[in-house]
C-alpha cells in the first residue's frame, strides 16, 4: 500500500500532536451549581468555574472583552512560576481581578475563590 506524499504529512502530523485532558466538576453553593472545566496540556493549562451569573478564570481570559458580552468574569491568581494547574488549587487562590459586572455581584480583588461561587452561581 503506498501513500500519497500529503496523506503522509497528514498522518504523521496527526502523531505527533500533543495530547490534551480535559476535567469537569460541578460545586454546589446555596445559590446552585457552578461548573469547574480544565484543559491540560503538558506545558499549559486553562481553567474556568462557570455559573448562571458569571465566571472565574485564569489570566489566559480576557475579562474585559468578556465583559463588552454582558458576562460578569473575574481572574484567578497565577503564574508562569507558580501557576493554577488544578480545579482544587483554584478555589484556594485568591482573586486578582474583576470586571464591572463581576463586581455588581459583590466580587472584590482579594477575596478566595470559593467564596465567590455562589455569587456567580
Amino acid at each position: 500500500m503506498t501513500f500519497h506524499p500529503l496523506s503522509a504529512r497528514l498522518f504523521a502530523t496527526a502523531i505527533e500532536r500533543e495530547q490534551m485532558e480535559h476535567i469537569e466538576k460541578i460545586y454546589e453553593t446555596k445559590n446552585g451549581p457552578v461548573e469547574g472545566f480544565c484543559t491540560k496540556w503538558s506545558n499549559f493549562s486553562i481553567l474556568m468555574i462557570t455559573g448562571s451569573k458569571g465566571f472565574l478564570a485564569c489570566p489566559a481570559i480576557d475579562v474585559d472583552a468578556c465583559e463588552r458580552f454582558g458576562k460578569a468574569g473575574a481572574l484567578v491568581e497565577s503564574s508562569a512560576d507558580n501557576p493554577i494547574g488544578t480545579l482544587e488549587r483554584m478555589c484556594e487562590r485568591k482573586i486578582t481581578r474583576a470586571n464591572g459586572l463581576a463586581k455588581a455581584l459583590g466580587i472584590k480583588e482579594g477575596m478566595i475563590a470559593k467564596d465567590a461561587f455562589e455569587l456567580i452561581a
